[in-house]
């Protein structure tokens, strides 16, 4: 794929489930070599059009190219050479060796004669995402965090040039959620990523998307998109977008809902007697 093309770009996409318009005329680019995040309120559509980007459903109407390839004619073999899926609804029950789900990525090329290539190179991946020491645990017995880091060497066992993402970082503590999107910077890959947390959104990601009940809002910049505005127009909150200490990207803080003051502290009983 040529570096002047986008590496996903969506045009017109309309997408109805059980007579439910999911999504509605949505047009987006994610271009070559850039983390994009895809965000929205819960049921805004952005599972569904991560699907629609890796040809998990075909749209009503629109175009989809991935890698450079038109999802609704390309094999699924073919186009999972080209773009890799870490998505919500993965297995985490797996009875197999943390090297044996890495290997899986390897399904969509080519066997070579030498099965050692193919594990020397899942090897390798589990290198990129600091799990070279997971590589004989039993998959079932990791954490949350430790899962996340294994699929998504997975996923570059498969060698994409367009990495989708589906909220990697649910279940994830604070410190888990930095080490993935770190490594997933890091990479240098093509990347979609849907997440639900806007300053962790603005901090790691070159362009927002940003949807709403199932339409486009904006597109841009974490800066452009990311506005008092907007934020509210989209999730129906109060916040103020501050500009962050250390990385000068957007710093959203949301108010609390309530309106009545400050509860009184709990009246402590004591139900032992004085002894003197």
């Amino acid at each position: 794929m040529s570096a002047t093309h986008p590496a996903v770009e969506i045009r017109d996409l309309h997408v109805t489930i059980d007579r439910s318009t999911i999504l509605e005329d949505v047009s987006l680019e994610v271009p070559s070599g850039l983390v994009v995040g895809l965000l929205g309120p819960n049921g805004c559509g952005k599972s569904t059009l991560l699907r629609a980007t890796y040809g998990a459903l075909r749209p009503r109407h629109g175009v989809v190219r991935t890698a450079g390839l038109d999802v609704a004619t390309t094999r699924p073999r073919d186009l999972a050479r080209r773009c890799a899926v870490l998505s919500q609804d993965h297995a985490t029950d797996l009875q197999l060796r943390v090297i044996d789900v890495v290997l899986l990525g390897r399904i969509p090329h080519p066997r070579r004669r030498d099965g050692g290539s193919d594990i020397a190179f899942a090897e390798h991946c589990l290198g990129r995402v600091n799990a070279t020491a997971m590589a004989e645990r039993d998959f079932a017995t990791l954490s949350g965090g430790e899962r996340q880091r294994v699929l998504l060497a997975r996923a570059l066992c498969q060698e994409p040039e367009v990495l989708l993402l589906d909220e990697p970082t649910n279940h994830l503590d604070v410190a888990h959620q930095l080490d993935l999107l770190e490594l997933v910077r890091a990479l240098g890959i093509s990347t979609l990523v849907a997440l639900h947390d806007l300053t962790l959104a603005a901090a790691y990601c070159d362009r927002i998307v940003l949807l709403k009940k199932g339409r486009l809002v904006a597109q841009g910049t974490p800066e452009e998109v990311l506005t008092n505005a907007r934020v509210e127009q989209v999730y129906g909150v109060a916040c103020d977008v501050l500009t962050h200490p250390l990385t000068s990207r957007p710093l959203i803080t949301v108010a609390p809902r309530r309106t009545a003051g400050p509860e009184a502290p709990p009246t402590i009983h004591s139900t032992s007697s004085d002894v003197n």
